[in-house]
């Protein structure tokens, strides 16, 4: 059954408001999602922060409009006012946004960061495994998403919160936003309900029986639900063939 105050994922879209928040859900039980991942990064002189999520023990993915420079990631984070003992900071070496994001429409947010030294995997971090090719999702699941964004419009916190959202049909985004792809983003949060994604959760992961099925990317100004997430499968074959390249390019 679902909180009533399952959190808000704070948005602040992108043609509409780019994703920073989780709003309507609840304080995440400490180091219960390992994958999550606090992206830090410098943009247009200013200080911000997206989620992200590991799926290599050296490649974290995020969305394309959080590119900045530099750009550092936290793993193991619970609280990130706090030096707890599980976090592990690792700078960025490489930052690859989608060659066709465009940032204008949204299109294509996706982006994947190589760090500057492998994670040590423990409790506190960890991998969530990417979908396989056939592996989709369908209006009417319920997934989850998690963040340090903002709980409501103007309320912030350092502690990861985490929301359960439902998949919508893609005409209920289609009909609100003036962008949106079908085929390579989905539709996400009961329109019923104030619970989505707001400031600070862009870049996090939409999971689905375990496994990562969408990125935060856009949403309204207020963060009213549904939200856009980029749909992981529709990149399957660019981020595995970036990451073999990586690969490659680190063997001797």
């Amino acid at each position: 059954m679902m909180h009533p105050l399952l959190l808000l994922l704070a948005f602040h879209l992108l043609p509409e408001t780019i994703a920073e928040e989780i709003i309507g859900g609840h304080e995440a039980q400490p180091h219960s999602r390992p994958y999550m991942a606090l992206v830090e990064l410098l943009h247009d002189d200013k200080l911000k922060r997206c989620s992200g999520f590991l799926v290599e023990e050296d490649i974290v993915l995020t969305a394309a409009h959080c590119w900045g420079s530099p750009m550092n990631v936290i793993l193991g984070a619970h609280d990130i006012k706090l030096q707890e003992k599980t976090q592990q900071g690792i700078p960025v070496k490489r930052a690859i946004p989608h060659p066709n994001f465009n940032n204008g429409s949204g299109r294509n947010d996706i982006m994947m960061l190589q760090l500057n030294m492998k994670a040590q995997l423990t409790t506190a971090v960890g991998l969530l495994p990417l979908p396989g090719e056939s592996d989709h999702v369908r209006p009417g699941q319920v997934c989850s998403v998690a963040g340090w964004g903002n709980i409501s419009e103007n309320k912030q916190t350092t502690k990861l919160h985490e929301a359960d959202l439902i998949i919508q049909g893609h005409f209920q985004c289609a009909c609100r936003f003036r962008y949106y792809y079908r085929t390579s983003q989905l539709c996400v949060g009961d329109p019923q309900k104030m619970i989505s994604s707001l400031k600070g959760d862009s870049g996090g992961p939409l999971v689905c029986k375990n496994v990562a099925q969408g990125i935060v990317s856009s949403g309204s100004e207020k963060g009213t639900p549904p939200c856009i997430f980029t749909k992981i499968s529709s990149f399957l074959p660019w981020i595995k063939k970036t990451i073999k390249l990586l690969q490659l390019e680190e063997s001797p």
